[in-house]
This record gives structure tokens, C-alpha cells and sequence, in this order.
């Protein structure tokens, strides 16, 4: 299965207060914002289940995914990251480095596994997508080439969780 697929979002945004200079366009290279997005997918399976909940209580929280022998998603992680335009490379990041990052941090742990019996941090949390996003944003933000901006991961045709960190900088 190709778990990578590019994703090309380069988003431009000039800073004109900060007097954007850049060869007849008004724009200065180091005040620009650009993101650069990736996009990766895993299969991965997951009961939607409390302990403090009783049997009744789950089934009507989490519904059909309350299934004790649970259900499995095709997942889509979308990664988003922003940093300096490297002159030499023209690059935010090399693909490649990025590509084996998430394969380490990411994909090698969760993909073709079921979450609750076989990633450790949802032993006592419910793997909900909410939660799936926040730990995989945990797992990524250390990349050393650029800043983590937010990851997003669609579930399903009509399901789809982003995080972005909190307001303090601290992304746990």
C-alpha cells in the first residue's frame, strides 16, 4: 500500500508592515509564510469504549464503534509544516527527511494496528480521532527541519479531526 501521496499546499502570505522587498514584487523572501503540506495514510482499527462507563453508557456515547471486537478505518493523516525558504534548496524541508520522520513517529506504529491493544498511549485513553490527532501532532513536533503547524486526519468521508497545538505552546 503507498501510504504517502504529495500534497501540494504552499500558502504565501506578505508581511507589508514589516517592509516586504522582493524583486519587483513587493515582497521580502524571510517574511513570507509558507506551509508545505504532506499527506500519508494508514489502516488502523479501534474500539470506542470507557471504563467509566458502564456497557449501556457506551453503547450510547460511541454507538456502533462501542463494538467489542471493534472496527477499522483507512486512515489520511494530512501534515502541515512552515519555516524558512532554505536559498540553496529553495525548500522548507526535504521531503525525504520528512517522509522518514513520520514513517518512524507515525506510520511504522500505527498502521495495521489496533489502537487499543497495540499503541501504548490508548491503553487508558480512548482512541478517538480527537485523540488520534493530538497524539500523532505529539509524536511529530520534534521534527528538527521545520515548525509542526497542525495535523489533520480524515476518518471517513465525513469525518475529519485537525489540531494545532495549544495557545501556550505546550502540545500535550
Amino acid at each position: 500500500m503507498n501510504r504517502r501521496i504529495f500534497l501540494p499546499i504552499v500558502t504565501a502570505t506578505a508581511l507589508a508592515e514589516q517592509g516586504i522587498e522582493e524583486r519587483g514584487t513587493g515582497m521580502n523572501r524571510d517574511a513570507l509564510h509558507v506551509e508545505l503540506g504532506r499527506r500519508y495514510r494508514f489502516a488502523a482499527s479501534h474500539r470506542l469504549h470507557s471504563p467509566h462507563l458502564s456497557e449501556e453508557e457506551n453503547y450510547r456515547v460511541f454507538g456502533k464503534c462501542a463494538n467489542p471486537y471493534g472496527h477499522g478505518h483507512n486512515y489520511v493523516l494530512e501534515v502541515s509544516l512552515s519555516g524558512r525558504i532554505d536559498p540553496a534548496t529553495g525548500m522548507i524541508a526535504n521531503l525525504a527527511d520528512l517522509d522518514a520522520f513520520v514513517e518512524q513517529q507515525v506510520l511504522e506504529q500505527f498502521d495495521h494496528r489496533s489502537l487499543n491493544e497495540e499503541v501504548a498511549a490508548f491503553r487508558e485513553k480512548v482512541p478517538t480521532t480527537e485523540n488520534l490527532c493530538i497524539e500523532i501532532f505529539c509524536r511529530l513536533q520534534n521534527f528538527p527541519h521545520a515548525r509542526l503547524e497542525r495535523v489533520r486526519i480524515q476518518e471517513t468521508g465525513n469525518n475529519s479531526f485537525e489540531y494545532a497545538g495549544n495557545t501556550e505552546g505546550n502540545h500535550s
